[in-house]
């Protein structure tokens, strides 16, 4: 079953949250995720919810995502996002 890792990131940091997505996407290539989303434009249609940046990565599951959110080789990559930016993050299974 897919999982998705849903991330809504407002960057206080440019450089820093550059630096970052410049590195992300060969250790998520490695664990077998792919954006879906990845910022852009977007409308709230329902409720007071006001997303900044806002990014839908799917894995094959939710073990698969897991391994890549817990590696070696993101741990540092995310402590720079949480320095860079206030986000929020869940992951879910989809259907």
């Amino acid at each position: 079953m897919a999982a998705y890792l849903m991330v809504d990131v407002e960057v206080t940091d440019q450089v820093t949250y550059d630096a970052y997505r410049s590195q992300t996407g060969a250790v998520l290539a490695k664990y077998g995720g792919r954006f879906l989303v990845r910022g852009g434009r977007h409308e709230t249609l329902e409720g007071d919810w006001k997303p900044h940046r806002f990014v839908v990565i799917e894995f094959a599951d939710m073990a698969a995502l897991k391994r890549f959110y817990d590696s070696p080789e993101y741990r540092p990559l995310l402590a720079q996002r949480l320095r860079a930016s206030n986000s929020r993050a869940i992951a879910v299974e989809g259907l």
